[in-house]
């Protein structure tokens, strides 16, 4: 099989030669769709660094050597003494979390939340921590935890209903 790649300014095209027989590939304008995918990430990354206020802890430590002095996996692996893969992680699961709005959803409606609920739902949403880990820092029961995430997760649900109904 024979590879030929001819690339310009305004468009890139690449042939495979294959038993005589010639198929054409042409992405019209590929510096374009770089700067549409870098822009789409840009915002992410504001996103998440708007929401570094959030956090606390290793997690906003973490977060800022990434987002906002632009440390690598490998950087940062270093200097905490892990392997990239989990800083990898790491990251990763923190950005969903703050992407993932059901924590923001809260706060749109803390005022139907009492301290500990927020507190759980902090716990649950934003840190990640599980609810037997959340019932031994609280000092409450699993079923207490279970049940007042229950109760969030329907103000939850009422609040989705009614931003999506406007």
């Amino acid at each position: 099989m024979e590879y030929v790649i001819q690339i310009s300014n305004i468009q890139s095209e690449i042939e495979f030669k294959e038993g005589g027989q010639t198929m054409n590939e042409v992405n019209v304008n590929i510096s374009e769709q770089a700067l549409e995918i870098r822009d789409l990430h840009r915002g992410q990354m504001e996103r998440l660094q708007s929401r570094l206020g959030l956090l606390s802890g290793k997690d906003k430590v973490l977060m800022t050597m990434y987002i906002v002095n632009g440390n690598s996996f490998r950087q940062i692996a270093r200097l905490r003494g892990v392997s990239e893969t989990s800083i990898a992680r790491r990251i990763h699961q923190i950005s969903e979390r703050l992407t993932d709005g059901e924590y923001l959803m809260c706060m749109r409606s803390r005022d139907k939340l009492n301290r500990r609920q927020i507190a759980i739902a902090r716990d649950y949403f934003l840190t990640g921590l599980s609810k037997k880990q959340i019932a031994g820092k609280r000092g409450m029961s699993l079923y207490a935890v279970r049940k007042e995430l229950f109760r969030i997760r329907n103000l939850i649900r009422e609040t989705k209903q009614v931003s999506s109904q406007r």
